[in-house]
């Protein structure tokens, strides 16, 4: 009975400081996700620079007249290097001439 009573006082007290990290690890990510902007600048420089800093890719037109979008510049044209961000999957285009 004294071992149970014993393992059962150590368990409890063992899961305060795991409850309290997780709720303090919580509120971080919180903040982080619905007010970056209010962070301090030590803290979000690292995060936000990985947004930034997509590789760049190179806009031309083909002989056709087709827009291009390569991660190469091509060599006997003119070409455009656009930067964008890696989170998104559009890249902005010009409107279409047909």
């Amino acid at each position: 009975m004294e071992r149970r009573r014993h393992l059962r006082a150590s368990t409890g007290r063992a899961s305060v400081p795991l409850l309290f990290l997780a709720i303090l690890a919580a509120a971080g990510l919180a903040w982080w996700f619905f007010a970056p902007e209010t962070m301090p600048a030590w803290l979000t420089r690292p995060i936000l620079s990985a947004h930034r800093d997509g590789p760049p890719l190179y806009k031309w037109r083909d002989d056709k007249g087709w827009l291009q979008v390569t991660d190469q510049p091509p060599a006997d044209r003119p070409y455009e290097t656009v930067r964008y961000d890696p989170d998104t999957n559009v890249v902005p285009g010009e409107p279409s001439k047909h």
